[in-house]
């Protein structure tokens, strides 16, 4: 039996009103929800969907999984996957992606996942916990400069290096940390200032779930094989919650929605864009009073566009 925690899906109507703009128009079709969570978006898509229709979802927190085998509908299959693993899909089979990024409320408030300086906890941090290093574990080996890079390239926090020598002073001392308490703690006591009404461990732990589940780099092959999974006109909507996530959503769509020219050949036919931007969402205020951790929230959308 699952644990109960629940989970408030972010801009529901919004991101699936864009994924299924045409569908109810032109037919089903396959579409995916590459992240999964706890089926929010999946369930709301599976209510729109033509009965010819097909979702496919993908999840690597095998919690997840469990959860997506409570949906008894035929349109519907999950795999336990990352959704790094999307361009196994047949090219242009896909009518519409959905990425509902970052970590979701059931695993930031389970303790036993250790995602959270809220709740004390093994420091894991895994999204899949069938594989991988656990944070704890990285952390007792890694030196202090890698520490160090991480905490400040996928954190932003400007005491990286403060922190990373603190850590490695405390393994010297008493031992690896093992705990998200031992590790907010320690963070408290080296970080001396910080913004209004955030906690000091904020970044360290943003930085170091980030890093341990290579979120920005699978986050960057996911929308590479949106491109070659995306049939003409269909639908690419992902939703970010830190600026480094929507920084890549962002420069990925620019980057695809303009045409192309080699400058070592000046006059060839430049190669086309393969994307057209659709637009950009915020939560309204009534969605961030009810749900705060919306606050952060971004949809960006985008269309593929005929040229394969």
């Amino acid at each position: 039996m699952l644990a109960p925690w629940t989970h408030t899906t972010v801009l529901l109507k919004e991101a699936v009103e864009a994924l299924l703009s045409d569908a109810t128009a032109v037919g089903g079709g396959t579409y995916v929800d590459a992240t999964f969570g706890r089926g929010g978006h999946s369930r709301a898509i599976l209510e729109r969907l033509p009965g010819d229709g097909r979702l496919i979802a993908f999840d690597k927190d095998a919690e997840a999984v469990a959860e997506a085998a409570r949906i008894e509908d035929a349109r519907f299959s999950i795999r336990h996957q990352s959704f790094a693993h999307l361009g196994e899909l047949p090219p242009a089979s896909v009518a519409g992606v959905l990425m509902d990024l970052g970590v979701s409320s059931p695993q930031i408030d389970n303790p036993e996942r250790g995602f959270s300086f809220r709740f004390d906890g093994p420091l894991d941090m895994r999204m899949d916990t069938t594989r991988g290093q656990s944070v704890a574990e990285w952390l007792a080996t890694a030196d202090t400069q890698q520490i160090a890079e991480v905490i400040r390239d996928y954190g932003e926090e400007r005491f990286a290096v403060q922190i990373a020598k603190a850590i490695a002073a405390r393994r010297q001392e008493r031992g690896p940390i093992s705990t998200t308490a031992e590790l907010a703690e320690l963070v408290a006591g080296t970080v001396k200032t910080r913004e209004p009404g955030q906690n000091p461990a904020t970044r360290t732990f943003q930085a170091l779930r980030i890093f341990i589940n290579a979120e920005l780099e699978e986050l960057q092959q996911a929308l590479d094989a949106s491109l070659a999974v995306l049939q003409p006109q269909g639908r690419l909507a992902v939703i970010s919650f830190h600026s480094l996530e929507d920084r890549i959503v962002k420069q990925f769509i620019a980057g695809h929605s303009r045409e192309v020219y080699d400058r070592r050949a000046p006059f060839a036919a430049p190669k086309a864009m393969k994307l057209r931007a659709v637009g950009r969402v915020k939560p309204g205020q009534a969605e961030v009073d009810a749900n705060p951790r919306a606050r952060s929230a971004i949809l960006r959308v985008a269309e593929r566009t005929g040229e394969a």
